[in-house]
């Protein structure tokens, strides 16, 4: 037998990993051949030490084949792994805020002669302005909280939300914020329904150059069927795993009468209301394995799916005290350059920024800008995640 034990299936590769140069990423496969036999890597003799090989190898496609072969008296052995060249990667980030309903609401019922006269987008706009921040919105059809429906938003902007759409997109995120986890159930044609409802909309009264297809929908929890339909409508890139799975954040009962934040913010950063606490439940609900792996190297490729899965963003930034910001994205960072990625993420919900809400955070917006400050300071560029590589657009261009 063989097998390479220094990557796993998917693993996404920069010049951190190796030596790159124009036409190829230069790496180390490092494993066992387990009766000492030797080895060759994508037909290179590695250099054996005992049961151990090392050889090096060329990535030179985006998507690369890596083949450790052997042969022993007993017979053949191989083993094919699949890793994603990032060339020329850059340190970067994409911004998604989930849920937005509530200032196309607002819009549609104040009327202001500029969309970005509203507090909302104006704030977004100054963090852009300040930061170079692209944004994502990922937008509801129907507002579960004041009755409001996505068709009803004017088109009056569309203009000035087409000029602006190098940095401000908006994606299909589900029907209505209720119930939780709409497409657990769903099938492939509500599921379309309810994407087409969003995406149509938002073509009519923000032009097509401001929609992009999703990095998550609502919940992150959803059916094979709908994961399926995500792949053939255009999703490149998607929030940790398309499977069931769970999750944490306040009950449905606490969003909807106005839970206690500073509460729910402890919660979150402890894990206990999303991490089962015993073994014999994390390994019955979680994957543990593929989960400590994007966990620890922010993303990976799968070759059968050809979609990319990146780390939950780590700092949601409803879910975080302004203050903890910067030492939770230190933290991040340090796990990014233990690993070599640099593609990360950052996120947050719509509704937590405007005063009517029952779980209003005052400093909401401050916390957005603060979030992108960190990430502008330690050197990160903003992109669009679903573009590319995770933002990178180098085999595109």
């Amino acid at each position: 037998m063989v097998e390479i034990t220094n990557l796993r299936q998917g693993a996404v590769l920069n010049h951190n990993h190796g030596v790159e140069s124009d036409k190829a990423l230069r790496i180390r496969v490092e494993g066992l051949s387990s009766q000492g036999c030797p080895v060759t890597v994508n037909g290179v003799p590695a250099v054996m030490d005992g049961r151990r090989f090392i050889a090096d190898v060329d990535l030179t496609q985006k998507v690369n084949i890596i083949t450790a072969a052997t042969v022993t008296p007993y017979g053949n052995y191989s083993q094919e792994l699949t890793a994603l060249w990032d060339k020329k990667s850059f340190k970067r980030y994409h911004f998604y805020i989930d849920d937005h309903i509530f200032v196309f609401t607002d819009l549609a019922r104040q009327r202001p002669a500029k969309a970005f006269d509203h507090f909302y987008l104006k704030g977004l706009k100054n963090i852009h302005d300040k930061y170079g921040t692209k944004f994502v919105l990922n937008t509801f059809y129907h507002n579960a909280h004041d009755e409001f429906l996505l068709k009803d938003m004017p088109d009056t902007w569309k203009q000035e939300f087409m000029d602006n759409a190098d940095w401000l997109k908006f994606s299909f995120h589900a029907y209505s914020e209720f119930p939780d986890r709409p497409y657990a159930e769903a099938s492939a044609e509500e599921f379309g329904r309810d994407w087409d409802l969003v995406q149509n909309e938002i073509i009519r009264f923000a032009g097509e150059e401001a929609y992009i297809p999703p990095s998550v929908i609502h919940w992150a929890n959803i059916h094979p069927a709908c994961a399926q339909e995500c792949v053939r409508r255009g999703v490149n890139a998607y929030s940790t795993t398309c499977r069931l799975r769970v999750m944490g954040g306040p009950s449905l009962a606490d969003r909807q009468k106005g839970g206690n934040m500073d509460q729910v913010e402890q919660r979150s950063a402890s894990g206990i209301d999303r991490m089962p606490q015993t073994i014999g439940l994390d390994l019955h609900y979680g994957f543990t394995e593929e989960r400590n792996y994007i966990m620890s190297h922010q993303s990976y490729y799968d070759p059968l799916l050809k979609m990319l899965f990146f780390a939950s963003t780590g700092v949601t930034c409803n879910l975080v005290p302004l203050a903890d910001i910067p030492g939770r994205y230190a933290e991040i960072f340090r796990k990014a350059e233990a690993c070599g990625a640099e593609a990360l993420m950052s996120a947050s919900h719509e509704q937590y920024t405007f005063p009517y809400y029952s779980n209003y955070l005052p400093d909401h917006m401050e916390r957005l800008e603060c979030a992108a400050r960190v990430l502008t300071e330690y050197g990160c560029k903003p992109v669009f995640g679903n573009d590319g590589i995770l933002g990178n657009t180098a085999w595109d261009d």
